[in-house]
């Protein structure tokens, strides 16, 4: 046997699910389970048909549908490859940067515009803002690795810095050098379909599964000092909470 077998185990011919859904079954329980690395590559289609005894297209469905699922993907040329997946931690309060710096990833940005501006009507309504406050406002794709991740849109009162320009790859940075770093948080989260814009900044489909996570945050002394809407690929974001009992 191969090492993807002895990873993954062999097919069951007495089982009636199809060939297809066992080998799914097996890959995916093993990319769950941190038995094949992110970014390992998979033997090719015609060398896992070889091993499993199955034809080509049986595998070639069993694939897609992970890939389908975020848990495979595709290069051109190259193969198929476990896919990455980044664990958001909701008990902390950290930047995307920080994030992906933790995970050993080099993380970038793709600004869509950084601009001065005036909260809006729905904004005050929505976020208990003041009337007519001057805001900045900081819209841009976050990148890992160069690939992109995340669509994220911040709102920051203009107290807290003294230009758009002061923000670089880091908003925290900036914030925390001027000391209005948020010191806690209010987040929720809920699914998303992305548009076609969106799909189009983050290189996936149109009406693709995404995740928006929303987010205020506040000084110690109750002022808010962010407001932002972050659109996470589904396919790349695993967002996990610790809970206690009481």
């Amino acid at each position: 046997m191969t090492t993807l077998s002895k990873v993954i185990g062999t097919l069951d011919d007495t089982d009636r699910t199809p060939l297809y859904r066992q080998l799914q079954q097996r890959l995916r329980h093993a990319i769950e389970e941190n038995l094949l690395d992110p970014e390992e590559p998979l033997p090719a289609e015609r060398d896992l048909a070889s091993e499993y005894e199955i034809s080509r297209i049986t595998v070639r469905k069993a694939l897609q549908g992970l890939v389908e699922e975020g848990l495979l993907h595709r290069r051109q040329g190259s193969g198929t490859f476990i896919a990455k997946r980044v664990e958001k931690v909701f008990s902390q309060l950290a930047s995307f940067s920080e994030e992906m710096k933790a995970r050993g990833q080099t993380p970038s940005s793709k600004w869509l515009q950084r601009i001065d501006s005036r909260i809006t009507s729905d904004e005050v309504m929505n976020y208990g803002l003041s009337p007519g406050l001057k805001v900045y406002r900081f819209d841009r794709v976050r990148y890992a690795d160069d690939e992109p991740m995340a669509i994220e849109h911040s709102i920051i009162p203009a107290f807290c810095l003294p230009s758009v320009e002061v923000v670089g790859d880091s908003l925290y940075k900036a914030l925390d050098e001027c000391g209005y770093r948020p010191m806690r948080a209010l987040q929720r989260l809920r699914a998303v379909l992305f548009d076609v814009q969106q799909a189009t900044l983050l290189g996936v489909k149109e009406k693709d599964a995404g995740l928006l996570v929303e987010r205020r945050g506040f000084l110690d002394d109750g002022r808010i000092v962010e407001v932002s809407r972050t659109f996470y690929r589904g396919d790349t974001y695993d967002f996990v909470a610790e809970l206690t009992a009481g």
